[in-house]
């Protein structure tokens, strides 16, 4: 037992009893009534199974608390003696004639006194003497000790002394006869004496009828010996329509009606004017700080801007706070969330400051559904929402245009644009991202098995084994989930409704400016590896990538061949520069390591562009570089992918790569029909309208221009063009840019000529 504890055992609580009659019988103070028919009960020690049964003890016999009661006695005997000897010594003053007689006495109570103390001394000394100690722990009974009261500076120790203030227990064997206690304290409202502290429903009458009134109320449990509720009664007070209701029945028992009328009148009496204030604020959808707590009843779902877009929680509980920016209500709200593996529950923290006057219920950071004024819309929406938040369980490749949401270094929430391919990928995010802000979530409660129970029963989805959220938890699941970038590189949050699927393009291949013999041979290789067709190595686990090396000068199509592969078999791409694996070789190790097998898990075609710095040929003057070299091949030789490379300089490979490679293509400079194909390419997917002849191409297509340069051109131009509010893009528009980058060093000559 706690010292907390013991100091509420110990203190006096006035306790009302209410009757089936109605009447009240009070033990607290002037207002207790005596009943001298009453049998004292018997105390028993309050934290163990003891017999002893004396109420000056608490249950315990002592016989050392004997020896101390004869000594008191004896004490006091002798107080008295010396004190009718003092009564004697006055008299003698006034009276000389009984002086002698006076001395004779004292002298006669001294000796008496002298023989007492004498006898009292050798009984403690014969006491001490006998008094041996018996082994720790080997006495077989119990022994009690009791918190001492505090000093001056609040500090208290265990004693061994009965504190002699304490009174016999109120609740006891007769009181457990009552429907229903109702313990009170003093109250500070100036209309009243005394308010209630608690009450314990002990009719089981009563608790029948609670436990249809307060169905699936958390916390409360009618079942219990003691069901006690603690002011401000929150669970009456959010049910207090449905007590109502209850008590117009017509087919309940006299004994349920009686208790009920008890129960009801109590309540009445304590929270009576709170309930009617509360309302006739509701009627007109405003609320005071003060009664905040009555609209948010735990159980119920409620809405909030939370974070982006409007969010539906189950409300856990409230409470009232305060801090140094001063008094709030925080709001503890549930949300279902996916945690990598499997569903459950999140709990937020949304508080509501302090406000003064009443507010309208709508404008509050958080409020119950039920005031919405689109209420059923917003239940539409939401769990639309929900299902495609179920949806995306799991890894996905999608689509995404619009906020998403980082984190700085200290872990606050930083909004960024995103456009582009993403992966929804919650159990990566957890493994790699570097923010450590993992969702870590709470069991399903029993009431939600209960209703993911019935939810497969009712659509058959036992026999199939599969898990379904039911439209309640779609309701309350949540506005965001967690995934890649593949554009940005970084972890992300990404908002739901932004989630869009992707718009493929099934003539990129096509529009690849490659002999066909090259484009039908990658075609090959990638389609046979995403199908899972093998031919390993002799070593389990080895040779099972497909490595393509893609050399040649800078814009002749590399990197968008790879682009092209991906968006042919419909599989992301992972672009990798050398600058995103570091320069350490235990960085280079560790990163390409996360990297490979996020793009195994992903089904994904992994880029590594202008990989120069893995593939140069090693050097004894260059021992770090060489490290870096060997952790590369030793990463390819596992790999199980398909893996594009690109380089600019395919004459400086090291040998190691030679075998490791399965295809090698170089990439000419571009001839002028390939330029043409480009030009006529990048035209067909202008957002304006071309407005060049085919003599304007074929003049085009003679500038050495690479692929890369073609498409700034094309797209600078389309700027200018809308800039000048021009319905076609002019060769006028692309002459204006040409001049432009002729100016630049390093510009083609032939520029020179063309202009």
């Amino acid at each position: 037992m706690t010292a907390n504890a013991d100091a509420k055992a110990l203190e006096p609580v006035a306790v009302t009893i209410a009757s089936t009659n109605g009447e009240h019988a009070t033990t607290n103070g002037e207002n207790a009534s005596t009943n001298t028919d009453t049998v004292v009960p018997v105390t028993r020690c309050c934290h163990c199974t003891c017999k002893d049964t004396h109420p000056e003890t608490n249950g315990t016999k002592s016989k050392s608390k004997s020896k101390s009661k004869s000594k008191k006695s004896k004490s006091k005997s002798k107080k008295s003696k010396k004190s009718k000897r003092k009564s004697k010594s006055k008299k003698d003053e006034s009276s000389d004639s009984e002086s002698d007689s006076s001395s004779e006495s004292e002298s006669e109570s001294e000796a008496e006194d002298g023989e007492e103390t004498k006898d009292e001394d050798g009984d403690e000394k014969a006491d001490e003497e006998k008094k041996v100690l018996a082994p720790i722990g080997s006495v077989s009974e119990i022994k009690n000790i009791y918190r001492s009261p505090k000093d001056d500076d609040g500090n208290w120790t265990w004693v061994d002394k009965y504190p002699e203030d304490v009174e016999e227990a109120a609740e006891n064997a007769e009181t457990e006869t009552f429907a229903v206690l109702v313990r009170n304290v003093k109250s500070n409202d100036s209309r009243k004496k005394l308010e209630a502290h608690s009450i314990v429903i002990q009719s089981p009458w009563l608790k029948k009828a609670l436990s249809e009134i307060l169905d699936e109320y958390p916390g409360v449990a009618p079942e219990l010996e003691r069901l006690e509720f603690e002011a401000p009664f929150k669970p009456f007070v959010h049910r207090w329509q449905e007590l109502v209701k209850y008590r117009e029945r017509e087919d309940l028992e006299d004994k349920t009606k009686e208790h009920l009328k008890l129960l009801y009148d109590t309540l009445q009496y304590e929270i009576g004017d709170s309930i009617k204030a509360f309302e006739d604020y509701v009627k007109n959808s405003v609320i005071t700080f003060k009664h905040l707590w009555m609209i948010f009843q735990p159980g119920k779902p409620v809405v909030a801007m939370y974070k982006g877009p409007l969010t539906a929680f189950e409300l856990a509980e409230t409470e009232y706070m305060s801090n140094n920016c001063g008094s709030f209500l925080r709001t503890k709200c549930d949300c279902v969330d996916y945690g990598g593996k499997n569903f459950g529950r999140y709990q937020e923290i949304i508080d509501i400051p302090e406000f003064i006057g009443t507010k309208k219920i709508t404008s509050l950071s958080v409020y119950p559904l039920v005031f919405h004024a689109k209420r059923d819309e917003v239940v539409e929406t939401l769990t639309k929402r929900g299902q495609l938040f179920e949806s995306l369980a799991g890894h996905h490749y999608k689509s995404y245009s619009g906020k998403a949401i980082t984190w700085d270094r200290e872990g606050k929430e930083v909004p960024i644009q995103v456009s582009g391919r993403i992966i929804i990928d919650i159990d990566s995010f957890n493994r790699f991202s570097p923010y450590y802000n993992t969702r870590y979530l709470s069991d399903w409660s029993a009431k939600d098995l209960e209703r993911l129970g019935k939810y497969k029963d009712e659509h058959g989805l036992n026999d199939k084994g599969e898990f379904r959220l039911t439209p309640y938890h779609h309701l309350l699941a949540r506005s965001r989930t967690r995934g890649y970038s593949l554009k940005l590189k970084k972890w992300l949050d990404f908002y739901i409704e932004q989630v869009a699927e992707i718009t493929w393009n099934n003539n990129a291949f096509d529009k690849l400016v490659l002999p066909a013999d090259q484009k039908e041979l990658i075609l090959a290789f990638s389609e046979s590896q995403l199908e899972g067709s093998t031919f390993d190595d002799v070593i389990s686990g080895k040779g099972k990538g497909i490595i393509c090396l893609l050399s040649g000068p800078p814009g002749v199509g590399k990197t968008l061949t790879a682009e092209a592969v991906a968006e042919n078999l419909k599989a992301p791409l992972y672009s990798l520069g050398s600058g995103d694996v570091g320069s350490d070789p235990w960085e280079v190790e560790r990163t390409l390591q996360s990297i490979l097998e996020l793009v195994a898990r992903w089904n994904a075609i992994l880029l590594l562009d202008e990989c120069d710095v893995f593939l140069e040929a090693r050097s004894t003057h260059d021992l770090e570089r060489n490290k870096v070299v060997s952790i590369f091949l030793r990463t390819l030789e596992y790999y199980e992918g398909i893996m594009f490379m690109t380089t600019n300089r395919i004459d400086n490979i090291d040998a190691a790569f030679q075998s490791r490679i399965h295809v090698s293509l170089e990439y000419p400079d571009l001839t002028s029909a390939a330029r043409r194909s480009i030009w006529k390419n990048f035209l067909r997917g202008a957002t304006i309208k071309s407005g060049l002849t085919d003599g304007d191409i074929e003049q085009l297509s003679e500038l050495k221009l690479n692929g890369r340069q073609i498409k700034n051109v094309l797209k600078t131009a389309q700027l200018l063009a809308a800039r000048r509010k021009s319905p076609t893009l002019d060769k006028k528009f692309i002459d204006t840019v040409l001049a432009i980058e002729k100016k630049r060093p390093g510009a083609p000559s032939t520029l020179t000529h063309y202009l």
